[in-house]
C-alpha cells in the first residue's frame, strides 16, 4: 500500500500539472470507484463537474483536492478526496479526450480537466485491486488552525481525514505530544507506529525500516520505550522517509508508479522490509520475518533485541 513518501511523490506530481485545472466531463467508468457516495456515479459527476482545483494537498497517506465553484474566489468549502489503496495510481495525458491513449484496462475513472489558458488534459485514476476510491466531501476545521495538510494553507481537511494526525514530515508536528503517544500503552511499538491517530503516513514498510534505524524491537510494548527512544525512533521516520521521498518512493512491481508511470527506486535501499534471511547490514546476522497482527514484519533479532522483564530485572532476550 502507498505510505508517504509514494503518496508524496503522486501529490508533486499532480501539483504541478492539475492545480487551478477546471474539470469540464467526467466519466466514471466503475461504479465502485465512487461508493462513498449514495448517488454513486451520477452524483460524483454532478459535484465536481465545472469545478475548479485549487491545490492538490496531502496528510500522511491521504490526498484531496479543494474544489471551487465557477468564478468563485471563496475558501473552498468541499473536495475530491482520493485514497489510492492497495494499488491506486494516477495518469496525467496531455492532451484532450479524443486525443489521449485509450484508458488502461484498469481505469476507473476519467476526468476531462481545461487549464486557465483552455489547454486540456486527461487525468485518470487506475486501480488494479480496487481498495481505493474517489469521494467528494466536505472540509472542515483543523482541530489546530494550522494548515490541514501539505500542498496548501488553507486551515482545513476532508471530514474523513478529520481524524488523522499530522505525519512525520509535517512542520507543524508536535514531537513531543507524538513522543508521549507513542509510549502509551501496551501494544507492541509497530501497532502504535502504524495507528495513524497517533503519527500519520506510516505504513509496513516504513514501519519496519524505521524500527530497525532506532534498534527498538517490533514487538516491544510501546510503555517500555524510553522518551529518549521515542525521540530517536521519530527521527529514524522522518530520516527514512525524506531518503524514500528523494527517490520517488518505493515500487516492488508496476502497482505503484507517478503521474508519468515511472517507478520509485527506494527498495534498493531497504534495510529490513523485505530481506528476511539476509545479512544484516549492521551485524551480520540474518534478518528475521514474522505475521505481527496480520502485517508481515522483519527485524534484526541481534540489533533489535525484544523487551522482556523479569522480577527486580530489567533484561532483554531475542
Amino acid at each position: 500500500m502507498p505510505e508517504l513518501p509514494e503518496v508524496e511523490t503522486v501529490r508533486g506530481g499532480l501539483e504541478s500539472v492539475v492545480s487551478r485545472c477546471t474539470i469540464a466531463e467526467v466519466d466514471i467508468r466503475r461504479d465502485s470507484c465512487v461508493r462513498l457516495l449514495p448517488g454513486g456515479a451520477p452524483e460524483f459527476g454532478a459535484q465536481v463537474t465545472g469545478t475548479r482545483i485549487s491545490a492538490v494537498v496531502r496528510r500522511g497517506k491521504f490526498l484531496w483536492l479543494p474544489l471551487t465553484e465557477p468564478g468563485a474566489h471563496a475558501v473552498p468549502e468541499f473536495a475530491l478526496s482520493a485514497h489510492l489503496g492497495m494499488s491506486g495510481q494516477f495518469r496525467v495525458h496531455e492532451a484532450p479526450w479524443d486525443a489521449a491513449p485509450p484508458p488502461h484496462p484498469h481505469c476507473r475513472a476519467r476526468l476531462s480537466l481545461l487549464k486557465d489558458d483552455g489547454v486540456p488534459l486527461t487525468l485518470d485514476f487506475l486501480d488494479q485491486r480496487t481498495f481505493g476510491y474517489l469521494h467528494v466531501e466536505a472540509l472542515v476545521p483543523t482541530p489546530d488552525g494550522g494548515p490541514g495538510g501539505f500542498g496548501s494553507d488553507l486551515p482545513a481537511l476532508p471530514v474523513t481525514a478529520a481524524h488523522i494526525a499530522r505525519d512525520a514530515l509535517d512542520p507543524r508536528v508536535d514531537v513531543a505530544a507524538a513522543g508521549r503517544a507513542l509510549r502509551r500503552g501496551t501494544r507492541g511499538i509497530k501497532q502504535v507506529l502504524l495507528d495513524q491517530t497517533v503519527v500519520s503516513g506510516v505504513g509496513n514498510i516504513y514501519a519496519d525500516e524505521a524500527l530497525w534505524h532506532a534498534r527498538i524491537h517490533p514487538e516491544r510494548p510501546a510503555h517500555t520505550v524510553t522518551a529518549p527512544q521515542a525521540r530517536t525512533l521519530l527521527g529514524s521516520v522522518r530520516s527514512v522517509m525524506t531518503a524514500a521521498l528523494a527517490q520517488g518512493g518505493t515500487s516492488f512491481d508496476a502497482l505503484y508508479v507517478n503521474v508519468n508511470g515511472e517507478s520509485g527506486y527506494f527498495d534498493r535501499s531497504l534495510e529490513a522490509y523485505g530481506r528476511a534471511g539476509e545479512p544484516c547490514r549492521r551485524c551480520g546476522r540474518p534478518l528475521r520475518r514474522a505475521i505481527v497482527g496480520g502485517r508481515a514484519t522483519h527485524w534484526c533479532a541481534t540489533c533489535q533485541r525484544r523487551w522482556a522483564p523479569k522480577p527486580g530485572i530489567r533484561s532483554f532476550k531475542r
